[in-house]
């Protein structure tokens, strides 16, 4: 609360970085191009949201922020720009490394109007190397990485995971060195220039592979449905009425899962009975669990599981998972009413919880240009000017 962030992004990765910080009290102003604005404003599954421009894929990480339209190929609408930056404590970009330098934004010359600013570039390869002109989307990215190559069994991979799991992450990465950078800022008095990429956030993401790799030769293959361990008690097993997955690698997991299935014989069987054996006759023991699994549903198992200590739970849909009197507890989303339709929106809570209470939108996503106005009108503009601003189309 009390910090001012210009958010010169759109789409997703970096929209949601200033979301976070918007949800932790900061004043956003995302700054959109008079006209057009954000791109994901006009693309969700809700048509008439998109003709709108407030389409689903822009609600999702837009509130809590202020909308000022600004076009920053006039030198007027760059130099309002350059007038919210030196009052901002942290400035986000999403430009492919070189564009924003050209618009005359570079870290050097919004160093020289603000000290003190945390300067956060977040692209698709970061600010050097070979690829760092290209610019990407989450898919791309999950293509590049490695990570497809690993997903799915093996006669369907490589697989893209269902959701944009990079780009999210990737805003979460920019948030975290962001309120890091403004401890640093506070110590030195410095400006910092943070480098934040898509693809190193992918990589960080499979950091256990990255290091098995580097570090022993080791290539991951796609697992399908089974667990990183490669234990035989672990993974996805079928039941009456779906999947379940089941964490049981230790060998006191183990035997906690032999007796929650009401089978410790088979912990008790030599080619089981340590963790050795286990893996010399994996495809016995897994035919075994799975023989065992088949007889009941996997909500019946997951219960089983659960009250024996072992990890476990039935494979759900979305909208199963948000029926659950657990996801009402943890609330990862929050209502929100709008003067639109739907009159009811439902937009993403901060991850964590603080002081046991859970961190919500206060302010709806808006209108494009909605607040250039009362912005423009603190820095000293009057009505006759913002009308001639407005005429021009700088605002």
């Amino acid at each position: 609360t009390g910090l001012r962030v210009v958010d010169l992004t759109q789409v997703l990765a970096g929209p949601y970085a200033a979301y976070q910080l918007g949800l932790m009290g900061a004043e956003v102003l995302k700054i959109e191009t008079p006209g057009a604005g954000d791109w994901a404003r006009t693309n969700g599954p809700m048509a008439a949201l998109n003709a709108e421009q407030m389409g689903l894929a822009y609600l999702t990480q837009n509130a809590n922020k202020k909308s000022v339209t600004l076009n920053l190929k006039s030198a007027e609408g760059l130099a309002i720009l350059k007038r919210l930056l030196a009052g901002a404590d942290i400035f986000i970009e999403n430009f492919r490394p070189g564009a924003v330098a050209r618009l005359g934004l570079s870290f050097d010359v919004v160093r020289e109007i603000n000290p003190g600013i945390v300067y956060c570039s977040i692209s698709a390869f970061g600010q050097d190397g070979e690829f760092s002109h290209r610019p990407a989307y989450d898919h791309v990215i999950q293509g590049m990485c490695g990570i497809m190559k690993t997903t799915g069994a093996h006669a369907d991979a490589p697989q893209k995971v269902g959701a944009p799991f990079v780009d999210y992450a990737t805003g979460l990465n920019a948030a975290f060195a962001i309120v890091s950078a403004l401890h640093e800022v506070r110590r030195t008095g410095k400006a910092v220039h943070l480098d934040v990429a898509m693809l190193d956030t992918s990589m960080l993401l499979m950091a256990s592979l990255l290091t098995s790799h580097l570090t022993g030769g080791w290539m991951p293959k796609p697992a399908g449905n089974e667990a990183w361990s490669q234990s035989p008690s672990s993974g996805a097993f079928e039941t009456t009425d779906g999947l379940l997955m089941i964490a049981a690698n230790t060998d006191r997991q183990f035997r906690a899962l032999c007796a929650g299935i009401g089978r410790p014989d088979i912990a008790g069987d030599e080619r089981w009975n340590d963790p050795q054996a286990r893996r010399s006759n994996a495809p016995s023991l897994r035919a075994e669990l799975i023989a065992v699994f088949r007889t009941d549903s996997a909500m019946n198992w997951e219960k089983a599981l659960d009250a024996a200590g072992v990890p476990a739970a039935k494979v759900r849909s979305l909208d199963e998972t948000l029926a659950e009197d657990h996801s009402r507890a943890r609330v990862f989303a929050k209502t929100m009413r709008w003067d639109r339709e739907p009159r009811d929106i439902h937009l993403p809570t901060l991850g964590f919880k603080v002081d046991g209470e859970v961190v919500a939108a206060t302010m709806p996503p808006p209108s494009l240009g909605g607040d250039t106005h009362e912005v423009l009108r603190a820095l000293g503009y009057g009505e006759a000017e913002l009308r001639r601003l407005t005429d021009e189309a700088i605002i």
